[in-house]
């Protein structure tokens, strides 16, 4: 990191700190709870959020994204750690999947994430949003039977998320109830311009304020008021060190002697395959996110996601890719360099040094309102009425994407998206490649960048339309390539217009194909 570098970093560390603070709050319970769902120790779901802000966030060129266990690789660990038998052999997958990335990203394949649709993309961010508001509102009031981060929408007991929603108003805790209303009013309080006008109260994050009172509600209720106090069961559950000398016994070995068996490599590609992807997901939306509009590279990605893979293995942790929750956590708190990743890795590993006791005083219904306020952002209502606005060809990928990605998961709903967003795009080529304008009886056909053989039924449409008698200039000089199809099939017209008294004009371009008889008919 060079000077200019260094001095850039330190210029914006006011936003940064305060966003740090956020996203680390919002990925501590993430971390516990994806390798609790996952079912790892707990220590492993820390670790990789370690490895995640203190690694990654400079091997990576992103200045927003935030790295650390995925929930949606939790069914692949879950499977895998079945598969494979213990955890030690797990661990070895995961350094493989790690070295696979970062072939990945020598061989470009980040070049994927380019090809992801605007309007997939949006429906992506819109879907988890949805997700976080209905996922969080159970933990919001006191309600806690699914991990914290998990982002599917049907459950794996066939009920969905609003049946979850039904049984957690059944059992509503007030104490969460009180703490998650209050921290949201808080949130909404900081954001206007009379708390951002003010010195003091301006600096603070309105985030970090929203926790501070979960604190002090939970520890003036359980002396004054026990009746609305919060059980132990909806706090943060941190493992509680001794000491910095008790950290290294925490970490676990990869079990090496397992080298040879062929089912630690089919895990891996599993798991770099859709770590990866994941990643190059979340990337892409960051950069959507990203109020300066930054690109970050995606093979540098996959390069420092391979090697965080390595270190995250090695050391006993989960598999890490490019979080989009916590990024968006990142983004809404103000982050505006890579900074913030990194004081996010730094206060995780703090806090397990030497704040478990403390940090476990934090209710998970003000973390909730944390998320249901960053879910909102992404869902927001306008982001709806902007993609209608936009027409048919945009708002049916998007909303497609939406429902896909709430009915099934993240990378199978982008699939489906990706496919309906490929057919518009098809469609609208199909429409834009060709065009026919009419004078009386004179008729332009152009031909427009590149016309392949998906063209030649909307050419045929065209030429057919074209009534006897005519005069037709078929203009090629926009085409980049004109397909053999799509020749053969003007020639064939040409022919057929001697017996309707057509006449035929070529420009920009000729044809391969004998034309003898076209002449002599004439």
């Amino acid at each position: 990191m060079n000077d200019n570098s260094f001095r850039y970093y330190l210029t914006h560390l006011r936003e940064d700190v305060p966003a740090g603070i956020v996203v680390f709050l919002v990925a501590l319970p993430l971390c516990l709870g994806i390798a609790l769902a996952s079912g790892a120790p707990l220590f492993s779901g820390l670790i990789a959020g370690m490895v995640g802000g203190l690694l990654v966030a400079w091997l990576s060129g992103s200045q927003l994204s935030v790295s650390g266990p995925a929930a949606g690789l939790t069914a692949i660990v879950v499977t895998a750690l079945d598969k494979l038998g213990n955890f030690e052999t797990f661990l070895l997958s995961v350094t493989v999947a790690g070295v696979f990335q970062l072939a990945l990203g020598f061989l470009k394949a980040g070049i994927i994430g380019a090809y992801f649709p605007a309007a997939v993309i949006k429906g992506m961010l819109a879907a988890i949003g949805l997700i976080l508001i209905m996922k969080q509102i159970p933990h919001a009031v006191g309600y806690d039977a699914d991990f914290e981060g998990d982002e599917t929408y049907l459950q794996a007991d066939t009920h969905t998320t609003f049946s979850e929603i039904a049984y957690s108003l059944q059992a509503v805790s007030p104490g969460a109830v009180i703490v998650s209303v209050t921290a949201i009013v808080i949130m909404l309080l900081w954001d206007t311009a009379l708390i951002k006008r003010t010195r003091l109260l301006g600096t603070l994050p309105g985030p970090l304020v929203a926790v501070a009172w979960g604190i002090a509600y939970h520890l003036l209720s359980q002396q004054f008021w026990p009746n609305l106090a919060i059980a132990p069961e909806h706090l943060v559950n941190l493992p509680l060190l001794a000491g910095p000398s008790e950290l290294p016994s925490q970490f676990i070995l990869p079990d090496f002697s397992r080298f040879l068996n062929p089912d630690v490599y089919v895990v891996a590609a599993t798991l770099a395959i859709v770590a990866s992807l994941e990643t190059l997901l979340s990337l892409e939306a960051v950069d959507k996110l990203d109020p300066l509009k930054r690109v970050a590279p995606t093979n540098r990605e996959l390069k420092a996601q391979g090697i965080a893979n390595i270190v995250s293995g090695l050391l006993g942790g989960l598999p890490i890719t490019a979080v989009i929750v916590r990024s968006a956590a990142n983004v809404n708190a103000g982050g505006h360099s890579k900074m913030s990743c990194f004081i996010h890795g730094i206060l995780l590993l703090f806090s397990v040094v030497f704040l478990a006791r403390y940090l476990n005083l934090i209710p998970l219904a003000s973390l909730a309102a944390i998320l249901l306020l960053t879910g909102y952002k992404l869902a927001k209502p306008a982001l709806f009425i902007e993609m209608y606005r936009k027409g048919f060809n945009q708002l049916a990928p998007f909303a497609i994407t939406v429902v896909a990605i709430l009915l099934t998961d993240l990378l199978k709903g982008m699939a489906i998206g990706m496919a309906v967003g490929l057919y518009f795009v098809i469609r609208t080529n199909f429409h834009r490649a060709i065009s026919l304008t009419q004078h009386d009886k004179h008729y332009l056909l152009r031909l427009h960048k590149d016309v392949s053989f998906l063209n030649k039924a909307v050419l045929r449409g065209y030429l057919a339309s074209i009534p006897p008698d005519s005069h037709v200039v078929i203009d090629g000089t926009r085409a980049l390539f004109i397909d053999q199809d799509i020749r053969e099939t003007i020639t064939d017209f040409m022919l057929a217009a001697t017996e309707t008294n057509t006449t035929v004009e070529l420009e920009g371009f000729h044809l391969t194909h004998d034309t003898s008889a076209i002449h002599s008919a004439h």
